[in-house]
């Protein structure tokens, strides 16, 4: 008892002084990259707003939104109201959240599975969402009463949750501990099942355009966001920030294995359990207004790690913003590059995450 406690003592100290080198590893650089992502935060917020099928100068852009927040502004006919205030404000707003929450949310699981891989949908989140989405879509359920949208967005968040309660079910074991392999096999069985009852339920319907209009639904979109909506994904998004930079320490101390964080006094059961939980709720929400968008939470935080290190502390916010902007430009050249017709987004996060992702590999392997 005496050499394990003189072992844990010894061990506390060294764990403290590596998170200590690791915050200092890049000095300023957090700052530095916290101001030049916001700025370019909100510069992508006013462009993106000016950019579609019908182009609305800045000017104008600012002029609106100067009008509705009840400042002085010259000029604002009610078209330009109607399309940068009613119709484009709200969906690049939203994006922005959508962005951000994915990008939290993968940066969380990546340090809690130990797994570079790890993504937001890792849970089988997504795969749970589409079972209700397609339940809606191709088998015409109804939820509640509701029509449209807000039935497809309901049986989505729905069917997220039930496979989460599964994954939970599969993966807890008799002491309510979540081991990470455990938990992260439990998500693709369950996800392997969800995209089997989708296919079935796909080739089974005698609908022609089923497949198009499943594979629309997955492969995600924003189209349908507007300021009820913008305002809820917002609002989850800032919830979700606020509550997981609160468990930043603990993060940082998971890098160093269950036993040093275990020493550092974190309660690895409550901490897995409250971060695994969140993240998939966050996901859920995401998923049920926008669908599964990939490659955001995936590619984002290893990309701010290069940048910043790996501690929490600046990793977190800077994924989120990061995660912002890319999804802002995404959802741009979605609306924007095909004149006419609207390209899934997930397409669009796909073309620009695979090659990123890639040379993100290649360069670990040439640096082990």
């Amino acid at each position: 008892m005496l050499q394990a406690t003189r072992a844990t003592r010894a061990t506390r100290p060294r764990t403290r002084a590596s998170l200590s080198r690791s915050a200092r590893s890049r000095p300023g650089t957090g700052l530095a990259a916290g101001a030049v992502l916001t700025a370019t935060l909100a510069v992508s917020i006013v462009v993106a707003v000016g950019i579609g099928s019908v182009t609305v100068p800045i000017g104008d852009v600012i002029d609106v939104v100067l009008r509705r927040l009840g400042l002085p502004a010259d000029g604002v006919t009610a078209i330009d109201d109607r399309i940068v205030w009613q119709l484009r404000m709200p969906r690049i707003l939203g994006a922005a959240a959508t962005g951000a929450g994915l990008a939290l949310a993968g940066a969380v699981l990546q340090s809690l599975t130990r797994n570079d891989l790890a993504d937001p949908y890792l849970l089988g989140i997504s795969g749970g969402a589409a079972v209700g989405a397609v339940s809606v879509i191709v088998l015409g359920v109804s939820v509640a009463g509701l029509v449209g949208g807000a039935a497809l967005g309901t049986a989505a968040f729905v069917g997220a949750l039930v496979a989460l309660v599964l994954v939970l079910a599969l993966a807890t074991g008799r002491t309510g501990d979540l081991p990470p392999a455990r938990t992260v096999l439990a998500g693709v069985a369950i996800g392997q099942v969800c995209a089997a009852y989708t296919s079935f339920a796909v080739m089974m319907s005698g609908q022609h355009d089923a497949a198009r209009r499943v594979l629309a639904w997955t492969m995600g979109s924003l189209a349908g966001v507007r300021w009820h909506s913008a305002t809820v994904l917002i609002v989850v998004a800032l919830v979700a920030l606020v509550g997981i930079i609160a468990h930043a320490g603990d993060l940082d101390a998971f890098a160093f294995g269950d036993a040093s964080a275990a020493s550092l006094g974190v309660s690895l059961r409550r901490t897995r359990w409250v971060l695994l939980v969140g993240t998939a709720l966050l996901t859920a929400c995401l998923v049920a207004y926008t669908g599964a968008i990939g490659f955001v939470g995936l590619v984002i935080p290893h990309v701010v790690r290069l940048v910043c290190g790996p501690l929490h502390r600046r990793l977190l916010p800077l994924s989120a913003l990061a995660g912002a902007v890319l999804m802002i430009w995404a959802d741009t050249a979605a609306r924007s590059l095909v004149e006419g017709q609207e390209i899934p987004i997930g397409v669009v996060t796909a073309v620009l995450g695979a090659p990123l992702f890639a040379y993100l590999l290649r360069r670990e392997s040439r640096s082990a």
